[in-house]
């Protein structure tokens, strides 16, 4: 038993380090440019397929691979927010959502244009393709892995926007973008720069997902956007303390129903969010603290 809880933890906290970092970007998104950008799954999306047809048709190593489809969703990301949310920046929340939906739609047709509608099996990782024994049981070496990386993208996130200079102007044309600008910030510019982090972001939770989610369908950006948002939520809106910790809770309530629960694996999640909206409707930490 004490071997399932523990495999049923770390498969939990691998799953929640995948959300995070999608999350992270999305909550980084909402608390400086105040757009809720339903299209973020789309960008993990594009960042798995474009990872994977790197490693088929280029035949480079896994790393570059990745790091290409990263520059490539950032590339996107940069036309995505220059040419389309900038002009509802100052429009109501539904036409940012009716906006940021239709993308999510035109991306998916584009996948199934370019890569076809059915699912594409994804390769192992030379040198993490293996497995350790955990407390008697195997588990996979790249689950190991993503474990790591997702508290150090956040240590990096932490650093990057409290003890650097540009952090510090980050914070403060979230707090107030027109006195910001009146000091000379070119705040238009600043928030191109944030919108293409948030996208590289989830591109880097995608081209990550490449070797561990077995199968790249079109719809996996629905499914990793709803539990983002869903995160965001109960973490409080512009919070990356909260969107950390409410990846965590999220990836282990999934790995826990799956094992225990799994006629109300797909309900946790919403179960777990009304709670917290009850209990607290600001979400773990309110406000933002970028």
């Amino acid at each position: 038993m004490l071997e399932s809880l523990v495999h049923v933890c770390l498969a939990g906290l691998s799953a929640g380090m995948f959300i995070w970092l999608v999350a992270s970007g999305l909550t980084l998104i909402f608390g400086v440019l105040r757009v809720l950008n339903f299209a973020h799954g789309s960008f993990y999306m594009l960042g798995a397929y474009l990872c994977y047809t790197c490693l088929r048709y280029i035949g480079v190593s896994f790393w570059l691979c990745d790091v290409i489809g990263q520059l490539g969703v950032c590339l996107v990301g940069f036309f995505v927010e220059r040419y389309l949310l900038r002009r509802v920046y100052d429009l109501e929340l539904a036409y940012q959502l009716l906006l940021t939906f239709s993308i999510v739609l035109i991306f998916d047709e584009l996948v199934k244009l370019i890569w076809g509608a059915g699912s594409i099996g994804s390769p192992s990782v030379a040198g993490l393709s293996g497995s350790v024994q955990i407390v008697g049981r195997n588990f996979p070496v790249y689950n190991l892995f993503i474990m790591a990386v997702g508290p150090l993208v956040a240590l990096g996130l932490w650093l990057f926007l409290e003890k650097s200079w540009w952090g510090r102007i980050i914070r403060a044309s979230a707090s107030d973008r027109e006195m910001a600008g009146a000091i000379g910030v070119r705040v238009p510019t600043l928030f191109t720069a944030v919108f293409v982090l948030g996208a590289w972001l989830s591109a880097l939770g995608g081209a990550l997902a490449v070797p561990y989610v077995g199968l790249l369908t079109t719809g996996m950006g629905e499914t990793i956007i709803i539990n983002a948002f869903v995160v965001v939520v109960i973490g409080g809106l512009g919070s990356l303390k909260g969107a950390f910790l409410g990846a965590l809770f999220i990836g282990l309530l999934n790995s826990f129903g799956t094992r225990f629960i799994p006629t109300l694996d797909m309900f946790l999640t919403f179960i777990l969010m009304g709670v917290v909206l009850l209990w607290r409707p600001q979400g773990f930490f309110s406000g933002v603290d970028q």
